[in-house]
């Protein structure tokens, strides 16, 4: 649920362009976010700093997840390697999570627990969600990676969900809303074939994990938060092949699967709103 705030602006302050649009969409009845969500050319820069690290953990791991290795050597991998740049993985101990990464092979949509028991096979699918502070400023993504040669049926789920972020991110404009990001992400999902998995979503992030606003992967044009230059957060699609509907493990409290068993991918990006349109933080 998102809680509306009000805009404020400092009493004799002269109003910017910007505090003009927020103004005029929040006297429209629009949901505007709090001055905390715009970030600080400073901020942002730890942002940036922070997303290249994250960024190169998933370049490191392009050459490492391969056939007969172990989801946990790779979470290992990427444990060493945020510890070698300075940085601290927002995963480890994030309300008793117990790993650096979220691998999730498959039928598995997200937040799948790095095992020894897991070995990657060829024809698997797999989403990596790495996560990462460092000197404060978080910064999030995934990549999907196909383990040798998969299903011709696997393979178009990868490619279409990274259309659908992509796709995503041309619908977030400067001024635009959560909700177009959401109705164009669902539009080509289901043009595909495709279901959007509701229960999990994109957020805001920088200064923490999880901020405000909630960026939904399905929805209608012109709802949810005005987003606005200097805003940081994520755009991460759960697209599934078959029905929507997931599984949320009672054992490890962690792993969401799809209830009908069928493949699952997922791609993620940290994203800035500038006056222009979106920069890519980490990918």
């Amino acid at each position: 649920m998102i809680l509306r705030k009000k805009w404020s602006v400092e009493k004799g302050a002269p109003l910017t362009e910007m505090d003009k649009k927020i103004l005029a969409a929040q006297k429209q009845g629009h949901v505007v976010p709090s001055r905390k969500l715009i970030k600080t050319p400073e901020q942002i820069e730890g942002i940036r700093r922070s997303g290249v690290v994250n960024t190169g953990i998933l370049d490191m791991l392009e050459k490492e997840v391969k056939e007969g290795v172990s989801t946990l050597a790779l979470d290992e991998m990427i444990g060493q390697y945020t510890q070698d740049h300075g940085a601290v993985s927002a995963c480890m101990g994030y309300e008793g999570y117990p790993r650096y990464s979220c691998i999730s092979p498959d039928n598995i949509v997200c937040h799948g627990i790095p095992s020894a028991d897991t070995i990657l096979k060829p024809g698997m699918i797999v989403n990596i969600d790495v996560s990462t502070i460092l000197d404060g400023y978080y910064s999030d993504a995934s990549r999907m990676f196909v383990i040798g040669e998969t299903t011709p049926e696997k393979q178009r789920l990868v490619d279409v969900t990274k259309e659908c972020l992509e796709i995503g991110m041309k619908a977030a404009k400067p001024y635009s809303f959560v909700g177009d990001i959401g109705f164009a992400v669902q539009c080509h999902a289901q043009k595909n074939g495709y279901s959007v998995v509701r229960e999990l979503c994109g957020h805001g992030v920088g200064l923490e994990f999880h901020e405000e606003p909630e960026v939904t992967h399905y929805g209608r044009p012109k709802t949810g938060m005005l987003l606005v230059p200097g805003m940081v957060f994520t755009i991460e699609p759960m697209i599934n092949m078959g029905k929507m509907q997931v599984h949320f493990s009672q054992e490890d409290g962690w792993t969401v699967t799809t209830r009908d068993g069928l493949p699952s991918a997922q791609w993620e990006h940290t994203l800035l709103m500038t006056e222009t349109g979106l920069e890519i933080l980490s990918h």
